[in-house]
């Protein structure tokens, strides 16, 4: 039985008024979803950096909207209230491209007209030129045991290759945060357990603070942390 520890995470950030001076991670202060008036979801919540806090709830209760609304490009049919700070700044209002917030969805959405090094390549700041792009893709490969498979045609992959890919190009975007919506969803039994271990501890060892949405209790309670129920 799936055991759900509401009251902690709802009381991580000390409740209402002023943030922390030192505050760190990802923080949800009570941000409310809505549609036509009616109310989805209402979340608060602190995630500290290299934490997993996984939300649970079934399928239209408003999961992946909230992860839209944290990553700043939320539907504008939906109505929201609430601050979501990063760090200790505000991000509510910044664009989603200011965010720098990884997100991993159920589908790997790897670009089919690119290679697996493009793929990479795309995600690399801009800042970093020349032959160290290169050398990023290929190392961000070779870490998740797929050396060699920079020319490849992501359409020959296998699902669990594309997942370690699309893991690997999100990771080198330098995110400060990561939402997962349930990306282990199409998975197979055995590629699921071993693509989420690996996507768990890439988080933890880049010290970012984690969101997991999913209706799945496997997944809830393999992340190791606060579980939120909605």
């Amino acid at each position: 039985m799936l055991k759900r520890r509401d009251q902690a995470c709802r009381d991580a950030n000390g409740g209402a008024g002023e943030p922390p001076s030192h505050e760190q991670g990802l923080v949800l202060d009570s941000v409310s979803i809505a549609l036509a008036g009616t109310r989805l979801l209402t979340v608060s919540c602190q995630v500290a950096p290299g934490e997993i806090v996984t939300i649970v709830g079934e399928s239209g209760s408003g999961k992946s909207t909230l992860l839209a609304f944290i990553g700043g490009f939320l539907d504008p049919i939906f109505a929201a209230d609430g601050r979501v700070r990063l760090s200790g700044t505000d991000i509510t209002e910044m664009p989603a491209r200011d965010r720098r917030i990884g997100l991993l969805f159920q589908d790997d959405l790897l670009f089919p007209h690119l290679s697996v090094r493009q793929n990479l390549l795309f995600a690399i700041p801009p800042g970093v030129r020349g032959r160290v792009r290169k050398d990023m893709a290929d190392a961000a490969l070779e870490d998740v045991g797929l050396a060699g498979f920079g020319k490849r045609d992501p359409s020959t992959l296998s699902g669990g290759q594309r997942s370690r890919v699309a893991l690997m190009r999100m990771l080198l975007s330098r995110p400060r945060a990561l939402l997962l919506d349930e990306p282990f969803s199409k998975l197979d039994p055995d590629r699921r357990g071993k693509i989420r271990d690996l996507v768990f501890q890439k988080a933890r060892s880049e010290q970012l603070p984690v969101l997991l949405v999913t209706h799945d209790e496997a997944d809830a309670t393999s992340a190791g942390g606060q579980i939120v129920g909605i």
